[in-house]
């Protein structure tokens, strides 16, 4: 449930990344075969081309990247109050209800795009604020439910329902916008909010919020997954915030800088290649969407892969937990970076750009075996807070990199050379950003995790056995 969770989520946020192209009267002059731009030559139309249909609103580019980043003002807003809550309360609802919120805005887009381009702004922002709650609630939630050994694992499982969502969402996005029913692209999201509503209906029957309030589980499992996590908090005894820790843990400012540029890099990619793919290849929208979708097959299936082997070599002792996930960290970092150095120069060769985008995307599925689950580490019982301020700080690239990218691209004629200069800025970003990491990350539990009183007599033995080396 999870999974299908993120799936809806994450259909529901990029299907606006190929809409958009449905939804602009063409702004951008028609690509020209003059050998002396740096653009790269159009192809005549054949029997298989979708004919292009006019759009209904004249949006800039700059606009469009305001469009495009909107969404990100209101997630980041709701990150930490989501963990926070997720903490104290339980991630049921409140990861149920922000799916729900996303799902009832996503809906209203359509009619609020033809209203007021201001409204839809503050629509996508609100659908923002609903989203942004479910990345931590689910980290709080799987602090409750995984054991140690196996949540790069079952990481992998849940939050790559994020790109599985963008595979099914990006093509049938790109078939809907091709049809007159509806006026085509609204469907997008008519179609994705009405599945999100559907999904929270089954979420509230089925989920429970630990093992212990779940009626139908082995009693056996329960004692299994108390003794791998140790004893958890009780509603009423969860200890404040400490905050002034937070700030000075240099272990976290290295989860939060590895995250934010692997963010940069990913949101580069996620909201800006249907525009590449249109305005410098030149793809028709359904081709466009379709081939868009590759890279996050391939992240999807290498990510659980690479997650189970992860998995694998820390049961077998023979790697560290640290140097598990600085390995798998860097391994996030420089594949997908690199892929976009090669992008840069692969020029106008589809294929090429194809191919590098896919393979070197695979990697980026690495992350889920790095970084993401190092909060649990640093912090079982403030994982969710702790993964709310990282993500919020990471997501503001959501919104950061659409802004610079619509600075550097020319309204008038996009080249080349422009788009070069976004691939080098992400991959230089997330580079950088991975170094950090490697020399600051930790996955010692810090002294201020837990309250004073908790002598660790239970959870000490645990934790031996499960992490020798650390």
């Amino acid at each position: 449930m999870g999974f299908l969770g993120f799936a809806n989520v994450y259909a529901m946020r990029v299907n606006l990344s190929v809409a958009i192209v449905a939804m602009i009267n063409s702004t951008v002059p028609l690509p020209s075969n003059d050998s002396t731009l740096d653009v790269c030559p159009t192809s005549g139309p054949t029997n298989t081309s979708i004919p292009t249909k006019q759009g209904d609103f004249n949006w800039t580019a700059e606009q469009q990247s305001i469009i495009l980043g909107s969404f990100f003002y209101g997630y980041v807003l709701t990150q930490i109050p989501g963990g926070r809550i997720a903490e104290i309360y339980g991630g049921k609802l409140v990861y149920g209800v922000g799916v729900l919120l996303t799902a009832l805005f996503t809906l209203l887009s359509p009619v609020a795009a033809y209203i007021d381009f201001k409204l839809f702004i503050a629509v996508r922002v609100l659908e923002g604020l609903g989203e942004g709650v479910t990345y931590p609630a689910m980290h709080a939630m799987l602090a409750r439910w995984i054991p140690p050994l196996e949540r790069s694992k079952f990481a992998a499982y849940v939050y790559a329902g994020s790109n599985i969502g963008t595979v099914i969402s990006l093509p049938i996005s790109g078939w809907l916008c091709t049809l007159d029913f509806g006026g085509g692209w609204p469907l997008c999201f008519y179609l994705f909010g009405g599945l999100g509503v559907i999904w929270f209906v089954a979420w509230i029957f089925l989920i429970y919020d630990t093992p212990q309030r779940h009626p139908r589980i082995c009693p056996k499992e329960i004692e299994f997954i108390t003794q791998s996590i140790g004893p958890q908090q009780d509603e009423e005894s969860t200890p404040s915030i400490p905050w002034c820790k937070f700030l000075t843990c240099l272990p976290l400012w290295a989860i939060l800088i590895a995250q934010c540029g692997q963010s940069w890099l990913f949101y580069t990619q996620l909201t800006e290649l249907p525009t590449y793919m249109n305005n410098i290849l030149h793809f028709d929208i359904v081709s466009n969407a379709r081939l868009s979708a590759l890279p996050y097959l391939t992240a999807w299936v290498a990510g659980i892969l690479i997650s189970i082997f992860a998995d694998w070599l820390l049961a077998k002792g023979v790697i560290s937990r640290l140097n598990s996930m600085k390995l798998w960290n860097t391994v996030a970092a420089f594949m997908p970076a690199f892929g976009l150095l090669g992008i840069a120069w692969a020029g106008c060769d589809r294929i090429a750009v194809m191919v590098l985008l896919s393979v070197t995307s695979a990697f980026g599925g690495a992350a889920y075996a790095g970084n993401q689950m190092n909060h649990i580490d640093l912090s079982p019982q403030f994982a969710g807070t702790m993964y709310g301020i990282t993500n919020a700080a990471s997501n503001i690239c959501g919104f950061m990199a659409p802004y610079v990218i619509g600075l550097i691209i020319s309204d008038t004629q996009q080249t080349l050379g422009q788009w070069r200069e976004v691939f080098y800025l992400a991959a230089a970003i997330d580079l950088g950003a991975n170094l950090f990491y490697l020399f600051f990350a930790s996955t010692e539990e810090q002294d201020w995790s837990r309250p004073e009183i908790d002598d660790m007599t239970i959870s000490a033995p645990v934790e031996s056995l499960l992490f020798p080396e650390s």
